[in-house]
């Protein structure tokens, strides 16, 4: 049997034949008519969904055809809710009627929700959970909760999450769920789950479901409340809120999603006051979890000790973070977050002097090395300069070092000193203008 598409004997522009498993018979499929009569011929067609995709108005017929559909699957939810396939045109049909119909979004919302209660009546907890802890129709629930209205979401948790959330965020399916409505939840509702999975964040993460400490800074963060609660339940979860003195060492502790214990496993080198460890244990491996929850507490409004923290790793450590894959997003937050000072923006970043070369050699670290020198004034660009030019060699024969000999003009730096300072100067300027343009 042949495989692949093949073109029309026909016709080699139009068309394509698709043949059957038994090769006795192709089906073509029609070329594309536009609005004028003419066709299109295939390769066009190609060529011009190259481009990518094309807005246009839906057509009202398209919306009564839609109407129909949801009516037909509020029929048959019995069988489009727990197969594998069907629950995709299922999550679809959600995702397209919350924004063209959402009137009859609710309705198909209400209707899933009217099925699988009814199919596990239970006195002790909510029909609902062990559907839940199915890998199908959890996936619906989820997009049922990405598409309910507040109060439709205020309803849903009151009678089926309210109490079991313990239980869920430690399920290995059932965690997402939770995270889905963790993500959807209004402020006032949010203040209520955190209380209730706060004293259980500890219990989520030995269980290896980070992304619920994750889904929840997330939400704190955009909706601006409830963040030093959070901010202390999970360096509570983490082992590092009292003694305060702990809360200096919570940025390593984050980062690899390890607790105090875990962590610092010799309490003999911590002294009695637990001020300075003797040897520091080398940063390992970065969590991309890890990574997000640093990210989200460094965008908090207050993010309390974690900026403190960052400035208290050893050299080596920040290094290891610039140069991870998830750890060098951590440079972003710091780097663009309004409630982190320039001063503790420098207390990190003065540690990376002398290493700046491993960050220009490195795929992740040269990244944060071009956001520090975007954001650094001219003295700094210069001790940049100074530290990477005699390595300029090297660094052309680095596969990502050479973009920093361009991006930084260590040539023009070497041999016409003034007139790169002078450039660097109108660039700064520059900058600051179209600041200003944007500000206003």
């Amino acid at each position: 049997m042949r495989e692949g598409l093949e073109k029309d004997n026909k016709d080699e522009s139009w068309g394509i034949s698709v043949p059957s498993p038994d090769g006795s018979l192709s089906c073509s499929f029609p070329p594309l008519l536009l609005p004028s009569g003419t066709l299109v011929p295939q390769k066009k067609r190609a060529e011009a969904g190259s481009e990518g995709p094309l807005e246009f108005e839906v057509p009202e017929s398209f919306l009564a055809c839609l109407q129909g559909i949801v009516a037909s699957f509020q029929e048959h939810l019995a069988e489009l809710v727990p197969h594998r396939v069907s629950s995709l045109c299922l999550q679809v049909a959600l995702e397209v009627t919350s924004q063209k119909l959402p009137k009859t979004c609710a309705e198909l919302c209400c209707a899933v929700i009217g099925y699988l209660s009814s199919r596990n009546a239970s006195s002790t907890s909510s029909p609902l959970l062990v559907f839940l802890k199915d890998p199908t129709c959890s996936r619906v629930l989820d997009k049922v909760l990405e598409v309910s209205e507040p109060r439709a979401l205020r309803m849903l948790y009151r009678h089926h999450f309210r109490g079991q959330l313990r239980v869920l965020a430690g399920h290995g399916v059932a965690n997402f769920t939770v995270q889905h409505l963790i993500a959807a939840a209004p402020c006032k509702m949010l203040g209520k789950v955190l209380a209730e999975l706060g004293p259980a964040l500890e219990e989520v993460l030995a269980c290896g479901h980070p992304g619920v400490l994750t889904a929840l800074l997330r939400a704190c963060r955009q909706h601006g409340a409830h963040q030093q609660e959070a901010l202390q339940m999970v360096l509570e979860a983490f082992h590092c809120w009292d003694p305060p003195a702990r809360q200096d060492f919570c940025a390593p502790l984050l980062a690899s999603l390890q607790t105090y214990e875990a962590y610092y496993p010799s309490e003999e080198g911590l002294g009695a006051t637990e001020q300075q460890p003797g040897p520091l244990p080398a940063l390992g491996s970065i969590s991309l979890h890890g990574s997000l929850l640093l990210q989200h507490l460094l965008h908090f409004a207050d993010p309390g000790p974690v900026p403190h923290s960052l400035a208290a790793l050893p050299a080596l450590d920040l290094v290891t973070l610039a140069c991870s894959s998830a750890g060098s997003h951590v440079y972003n937050a710091l780097l663009s977050s309004s409630s982190v000072s320039p001063k503790q923006r420098r207390k990190v970043l003065r540690k990376l002097k002398g290493h700046y070369g491993s960050l220009a050699c490195s795929k992740h670290g040269s990244r944060v090395l071009d956001a520090v020198w975007n954001g650094a004034t001219l003295p700094e660009k210069q001790k940049i300069a100074m530290e990477l030019a005699p390595q300029e060699q090297q660094l052309c024969h680095d596969p990502f070092g050479r973009y920093a000999v361009r991006n930084f003009a260590l040539t023009h730096f070497r041999k016409r000193r003034k007139d790169w300072d002078q450039v660097q100067e109108a660039d700064a300027r520059r900058r600051e203008l179209f600041a200003e343009i944007l500000e206003d």
